[in-house]
Order: C-alpha cells, then structure tokens, then sequence
C-alpha cells in the first residue's frame, strides 16, 4: 500500500465521506452534548489544518490540527473501517505531530470517548498520556483527555 497523507479540503467527496461517516458514528455513540466533532465548515478555519490520507484517489483517513493558544489539538481522526489496523491511523497523526513543530507548538492535546478503545489504545502508542479537562470541554462520563509534550 502507498499511503499518501496531505493537506486536504474537508468539503472534497473523499475527505467529506468519511467525515459525515465519522459525524454518524459519534452521534450513535454519545449524547448530543459529548459530541466535540468539528463540522466541515468549522474545518475550513484558519487555523484548522486539516490533513487526508489516501491510496490512490481512495481516501482512507482523515485528520486535522485546531492550532490554539499554546497548544495543538488533534481534531477529526478517523479511518475508513476497511483500512483499519493498516498504519494509516499511525501516519495521520506523524503528519499533525509534524505539521505542530512546523507552528512552533510545545503540546499536542485531543478529547476522545472511553468507549472508543481503539483509539485510546492508538494515543497510548504514540506517547500520549491521559491528561485532565482543557480547552472549553464540559465534563462528562465518557471523555478521555490526553496530552504529548513536543520536543
């Protein structure tokens, strides 16, 4: 498999797809009020970086960096079901990582839900540790925080 991650356009029918598949996922899983998902326009801010990865035309991933005050926040990971366990989870967040040295942030940090063990388990790997509430996130019963220092 040649996996290509890159900048990308959210509102494009790959990237759009697996974010409205994404969308669905999260609002079967979790009450209205746990949904911390940004909507496509919200992905188009200034200072959202939004990455996709792909095979061919076939977008597989998606992913993006909300660069706020002091930190980096991994927003929008998701992997198309068929793609799963191949690396493309792995490469989307080398390219957040790297593009949040490019910005000069010292921090990466993201919300996830409890349920989703996976992708706790996906943090974990890639030297995230479980942090307390940040950012402007109520607390709630599913919410995992975590955050990586940048060297």
């Amino acid at each position: 498999m040649t996996l290509i991650v890159e900048p990308a356009d959210p509102r494009a029918d790959g990237p759009r797809a697996l974010l409205e598949a994404s969308h669905a996922l999260m609002q079967a899983s979790f009450p209205p009020e746990e949904n911390y998902f940004l909507d496509i326009d919200e992905l188009c801010a200034p200072d959202v970086h939004f990455f996709a990865a792909r095979e061919g035309a076939t977008t597989l991933g998606t992913g993006a960096l909300a660069a706020k005050d002091g930190y980096g926040e991994v927003k929008s990971m998701f992997t198309a079901p068929e793609a799963r366990g191949k690396g493309v989870a792995a490469a989307l967040l080398r390219q957040i990582e790297d593009q949040a040295h490019n910005l000069g942030l010292p921090l990466l940090r993201l919300e996830t839900g409890d349920p989703l063990e996976a992708a706790v388990r996906l943090y974990e790997r890639h030297g995230f540790v479980r942090c307390g509430i940040f950012g402007d996130y109520q607390p709630n019963l599913t919410s995992v925080y975590m955050e990586k220092p940048l060297s």
